[in-house]
């Protein structure tokens, strides 16, 4: 089997061309010129195309390791069933189909962004949807929803917005008990850190990846990746050689 993985370089152009195109496309629709509730920041925010540039960076990319457009899932289809709800809409799937019709869940990602000014209550949000989402689709599994599916690949990435309002101490409440102490004057984007380890370390997704960008730098492609454990390249790097690794043991069978 032939595994075509790109270089830490060919990444950091590709990846850079990603956040060039969510910097690129939220501008346009913050200009926009919205009517009805879609106006002014929430015009970008229910866009809901701001992350194209990532989904189409994966779909290339797994291209080159066998899995065709077809096997890939985005804007059409891309549902699960659940075990706490019906179904499930995730960000980007990888559902292959051998020669007898039976269909392979291989991969499922999210694809998430978070833009200020409003930090505290959306990243309680999007730990508690990412959390659920992880739960319900792991007891599916193993409630064979996915019939004679392997042990899925999940992932999380999240692109967060490099300001001062997410990267400054933020205090934390303790009425009744002392939280622990990572989260102590941990600024917003020390919490997504923290999130993303942990969702890893406990088994919820199976890799994970944090990078920053601010307006200014991304509109040039520029970003940060804060944390070694949680750079783009192993994300995609393990993505990758699972779903190369199952596409040959499902041709094969």
């Amino acid at each position: 089997m032939n595994i075509h993985i790109p270089s830490e370089q060919e990444i950091k152009k590709l990846t850079g061309e990603a956040v060039k195109f969510f910097w690129e496309t939220r501008e346009k629709q913050m200009n926009k010129q919205a009517s009805g509730k879609d106006t002014g920041n929430r015009g970008a925010v229910t866009g809901g195309k701001q992350m194209d540039g990532f989904a189409d960076m994966l779909t290339d990319l797994l291209g080159k390791v066998g899995i065709s457009n077809h096997e890939v899932f985005t804007s059409e289809k891309p549902h699960l069933p659940g075990y706490f709800r019906a179904t499930k809409k995730w960000d980007f799937l990888v559902v292959k189909t051998n020669d007898r019709g039976e269909k392979y869940l291989l991969a499922a990602v999210e694809l998430k962004s978070h833009v200020g000014p409003s930090f505290g209550n959306n990243l309680n949000n999007r730990v508690e949807e990412s959390l659920g989402s992880a739960t319900d689709i792991w007891i599916a599994f193993r409630e064979k929803a996915f019939k004679n599916s392997r042990s899925p690949w999940l992932g999380y990435l999240m692109l967060l917005e490099d300001c001062p309002q997410s990267t400054k101490p933020v205090k934390v409440d303790e009425p009744h008990f002392e939280v622990f102490p990572e989260f102590k004057n941990a600024s917003y984007a020390k919490r997504y850190e923290l999130f993303c380890r942990k969702i890893v370390l406990e088994r919820k997704y199976t890799s994970s990846c944090l990078l920053m960008s601010d307006k200014q730098g991304g509109l040039q492609g520029i970003y940060k990746e804060p944390a070694n454990d949680l750079k783009i390249y192993p994300f995609l790097y393990s993505l990758l050689t699972h779903v190369a690794t199952e596409a040959a043991l499902i041709s094969s069978s």
